[in-house]
């Protein structure tokens, strides 16, 4: 068996171009094959940047590649489900960029299709592949800030970029969508279960919010808060309140350096968290994964629980 995994990428979007391109161009075993745009300027400039081998004016011409092991969606969110499904069929491995999907039934279906062609389908939250990600679930793992009481998680930043499909309801755009499944997927990574009771509000503008704030309660006593938004400024920043003491994450989803703050009764104490490369560390995973026919760090059970939650939220818009 080859050594690599030949990527196809569909649509040169800005986070393939800035991330995940170069992750895989990076990554041990992986290899940069193939991408597929309307826009044929795109494509020489992929070609330029990267040195991709194939390029095609159309998603399913790629999909029709029969070198082509697995493929990386950056689509916008209204198009995950159609185009997961359509890989899945051509028998490509798939990462799905977050969240997998507009609602639970479409994250099922899309589960249902890669199982039913025995390929690999995964949300690509990065951040669960950071330092930072594993020092907490260590810290937590040890005991040392007791039983988890309360949580709270913020992904927000100022979007100032025209046309984004980020303001566009129609293309799954707004808040809770593009970051907010940040806190909710750190949250349920934590807890592992979903709450018995929901309350959210919302802002919008131009059919999209554009601030939000849910609060998740569960049935061991336990009480959750995760805020996004893009209406004001940057801040990434979670909470985790124990019995024992308190874990503070600031830039929770990054990969850069930092600490992470620790409090309890022997006093304060700042963990040193390291730099790493999120995006290359998510691709190694899923490349071997594939090579190796095992399952990823994120299964699909957590992202239709995630999917679930989110439901529960948007019904109450």
């Amino acid at each position: 068996m080859c050594d690599k995994i030949k990527w196809g990428i569909l649509g040169y979007a800005r986070i393939a171009r800035l991330f995940t391109i170069p992750a895989i161009v990076n990554a041990k075993n992986a290899e940069f094959y193939a991408i597929a745009s309307r826009d044929e300027k795109k494509l020489q400039e992929c070609e330029e940047n990267f040195g991709v081998q194939k390029t095609y004016s159309s998603y399913d011409e790629l999909l029709d590649d029969p070198e082509i092991q697995a493929v990386y969606i950056p689509l916008p969110n209204s198009l995950h489900k159609e185009w997961v499904i359509k890989a899945a069929n051509k028998g490509k491995h798939i990462l799905c960029e977050k969240p997998i999907a507009l609602n639970a039934q479409e994250a099922m279906e899309m589960k249902t299709a890669s199982e039913e062609n025995g390929v690999l389908l995964m949300e690509g939250f990065m951040y669960r592949y950071t330092h930072r990600t594993k020092k907490v679930l260590e810290l937590l793992d040890s005991g040392i800030i007791g039983d988890v009481k309360y949580i709270n998680s913020t992904f927000r930043f100022f979007l100032d970029r025209e046309n984004t499909i980020k303001m566009k309801a129609e293309l799954g755009g707004g808040s809770i969508y593009d970051v907010g499944c940040y806190p909710l997927d750190f949250i349920n990574m934590i807890l592992k279960r979903e709450p018995t009771e929901v309350a959210a509000k919302y802002l919008y503008k131009d059919g999209v919010d554009v601030m939000f704030t849910g609060i998740l309660k569960y049935d061991n006593n336990v009480i959750a808060v995760l805020n996004s938004g893009f209406d004001a400024y940057d801040r990434m920043y979670t909470e985790i309140i124990g019995t024992k003491g308190i874990i503070e994450v600031p830039d929770t989803f990054l990969d850069i350096s930092g600490a992470i703050t620790l409090h309890t009764k022997e006093g304060v104490m700042e963990i040193p968290v390291e730099k790493c490369e999120r995006y290359r560390l998510e691709i190694e995973d899923f490349s071997d994964a594939i090579l190796n026919k095992r399952q990823p760090l994120i299964s699909m059970e957590e992202s239709i629980s995630n999917m679930k939650i989110m439901d529960r939220l948007l019904a109450l818009r």
